[in-house]
C-alpha cells in the first residue's frame, strides 16, 4: 500500500555513548548531548519535518530527558517537530509528562510531540521506578489514556493512582499536541493504538520491512472499525548510512553497526534476562532493516519501503556504535542532498 501524500522524513536518536572501535575515542557525556542538538539544526537545514530522541535510564543511552534536549533544539530551530522516540510513558507519571511536553510545546510555538512507548525489552527500568515489569502493560494502557485526557481536556476526573477531581495539566498546549503510539511488537500495541486514535510508529528496525505488513494492515482496519474521521498515519524508524559510492558505505559502517548491535544485545540482556539474544549478520541486516549502500540505492530501499508499509513518516538513525562526528555530519548531509530530494 503506498503512503498518502507528502512523505515525512525524521532524524533519530537514542543517544548510546560508545567508544569508536577503530580508534577507541569516545566523546564525554557533555559533547555527546552537544552532538544531539547540532544534528538536529542541521536536520532542519537539510529539509527533514521532525527529531526524534529516544529515552532510557539507568544505562550507556545518553538520553534520559528528551524534553529538555528537545527544549534546546527548539530554541536553535523553527519549524522541526520536536517528538520522541519514545517516551517511556509506562514508567513516568502521566501528569507529570503532560506538563513537560506541554512547556516545550508553547515554547516552540506548537512544535511538540510524543511517541510513547511500553518500554518492554527493558524490565530493570520498571524495577528502577519501583514497578513490576508484569504490570508494564496494564500501566502503559493506564498511563497512555490518562496523558490524553490530560492533554486534550480541561477538567479531568480520574480514580486510581492519580485520583483527579476537575484538574488538568498546566501549560495547556500550544495546540493539538499529537501522542503516537510506538509499537508494533504485539497485536495488542497496535489495537491499542487503533483504538485510541493514535498515529503509530513501528518499531522496524527490530525485523525486514515485509514482517510488519500484516501489523499496518491490522492497524488500519480496527482504525477503520473504530470509525475514526480522516486517515490512518503510519511511521517507521530505520538503520541508515550512506556514502559516495556503495562500497565506502559497506567497508566503513560495519565496524560501528557490530559494535552497537553487540552492546544493546548485552543491554537487553542485563535488564532482562530472559530476552532471545540475537546475533549480528550485517547482510542479514542491511537486506531487512537497515539502509547502507550509495545514495541511489537508498533511494530505491526508502521508497520501496514506504510502499510496502504505506508508511506517512520516516525516521533514519545515523549516530550509533562510536562513529565520530567528521563522518556522522557528512554523512546526514549527503543524505540531505542526494537522498531527501528523491523521496
Amino acid at each position: 500500500m503506498a503512503g498518502n501524500g507528502k512523505l515525512e522524513t525524521g532524524l533519530l536518536s537514542l543517544g548510546d555513548l560508545l567508544p569508536d572501535p577503530a580508534t577507541g575515542e569516545c566523546r564525554s557525556e557533555a559533547q555527546r548531548h552537544r552532538t544531539l542538538v547540532d544534528q538536529a539544526v542541521l536536520a532542519e537545514q537539510i529539509g527533514m519535518h521532525s527529531v526524534h530522541l529516544g529515552e532510557h535510564h539507568g544505562s550507556s543511552y545518553q538520553l534520559s530527558a528528551p524534553a529538555v534536549v528537545l527544549a534546546a533544539i527548539g530554541e536553535r530551530t523553527r519549524q522541526l517537530r520536536l517528538s520522541t522516540g519514545v517516551t517511556l510513558v509506562a514508567n513516568l507519571d502521566p501528569f507529570r509528562v503532560a506538563e513537560d511536553y506541554a512547556t516545550l510545546d508553547v515554547l516552540s510555538g506548537g512544535r511538540a510531540e510524543i511517541v510513547a512507548g511500553r518500554g518492554s525489552l527493558f524490565a530493570r527500568t520498571f524495577e528502577i521506578f519501583g514497578q513490576d515489569p508484569k504490570q508494564s502493560r496494564a500501566l502503559f494502557t493506564d498511563h497512555v489514556e490518562l496523558l490524553l485526557a490530560l492533554l486534550r481536556n480541561e477538567q479531568v476526573h480520574a480514580d486510581g493512582l492519580r485520583p483527579l477531581h476537575g484538574e488538568t495539566s498546566r501549560p495547556r498546549p500550544f495546540g493539538e499536541l499529537p501522542v503516537w503510539i510506538g509499537g508494533g511488537t504485539s497485536t495488542e500495541s497496535i489495537d491499542f493504538a487503533a483504538r485510541l486514535g493514535c498515529p503509530l510508529m513501528l518499531p522496524s528496525v527490530f525485523a525486514a520491512p515485509h514482517a510488519f505488513v500484516p501489523l499496518a494492515e491490522r492497524y488500519r482496519e480496527q482504525w477503520a472499525a473504530a470509525g475514526h474521521p480522516g486517515e490512518p498515519v503510519v511511521g517507521g524508524c530505520f538503520h541508515t548510512h550512506v556514502a559516495a559510492r556503495s562500497q565506502q558505505a559497506h567497508s566503513r559502517f560495519p565496524a560501528w553497526y557490530q559494535n552497537y548491535w553487540e552492546w544493546v544485545q548485552q543491554l537487553i540482556k542485563a535488564y532482562t534476562p530472559n530476552a532471545a539474544q540475537l546475533p549480528f549478520d550485517y547482510a542479514q541486516m542491511v537486506e531487512g532493516p537497515a539502509f547502507v549502500g550509495s545514495p541511489a540505492e537508498l533511494v530505491e530501499r526508502i521508497n520501496s519501503t514506504r510502499e510496502l508499509l504505506g508508511l506517512q513518516r520516516m525516521i533514519f538513525m545515523f549516530d550509533m556504535g562510536g562513529i565520530p562526528d567528521q563522518v556522522l555530519f557528512p554523512v546526514v548531509e549527503l543524505f540531505g542532498a542526494q537522498v531527501l530530494p528523491q523521496l
